[in-house]
């Protein structure tokens, strides 16, 4: 990836300098460079809030009680996993996350859930099917509020900012459909661990 960044600049350098447009070029990086700090510190005041409000779920126990509610669900999802607790317990935790736009937070729980499944996965060298699924599914993206987008849209000045949530609902909606969908008609191709 670094050097894919790194061709971009000489190739953007090396065309200002054959355009004769160089101040421009530097004018540009100063300016998108002001931007980047704006954004981010737009976007630490909303993962901050976020991030804040896990952490009173989790402190208050409403964690365990979605956890609960969503345990059903999930052990049809993850039949194999009726024994391991940890595991759904962080699949949960990383399905809300997601589900509330904040991927940042959802991270060590998916880790946490991948290292909960290895410790019950008899081959140590290949993925259980399980672990396909949790990846499938996290990988759709599922968001119910897009809260990084909103943040980002908010610092950027969007009028209507909150018109994103009805069509990202709509189109992770499907990608979690289709991406729980297709593991599972691979699941059966490919035969059970």
């Amino acid at each position: 990836m670094n050097y894919i960044f790194i061709f971009l600049i000489l190739i953007s350098i090396v065309c200002a300098i054959i355009n004769g447009k160089v101040d421009v070029l530097v004018d540009e990086m100063l300016q998108a460079s002001s931007r980047a700090v704006t954004v981010a510190m737009g976007l630490i005041g909303i993962m901050a809030f976020w991030l804040g409000m896990v952490n009173i779920a989790k402190g208050s126990g409403l964690c365990e009680i979605f956890s609960k509610i969503i345990r059903k669900p999930l052990l049809k999802i993850f039949p194999d996993l009726k024994n391991n607790d940890d595991a759904i317990s962080n699949i949960a935790m990383n399905i809300s996350a997601n589900a509330l736009g904040l991927s940042n937070a959802a991270t060590p729980f998916g880790i946490k859930a991948m290292e909960d499944m290895q410790k019950d996965n008899p081959d140590k060298t290949h993925a259980t099917n399980s672990m396909c699924t949790f990846l499938a599914i996290n990988t759709a993206g599922f968001q119910i509020v897009p809260a990084s987008v909103l943040a980002i849209l908010v610092t950027n000045g969007t009028h209507n900012p909150s018109q994103i949530i009805l069509p990202t609902l709509i189109v992770t909606t499907l990608a979690f459909l289709s991406a729980l969908f297709y593991v599972k008609v691979l699941e059966r191709i490919f035969g059970n661990d």
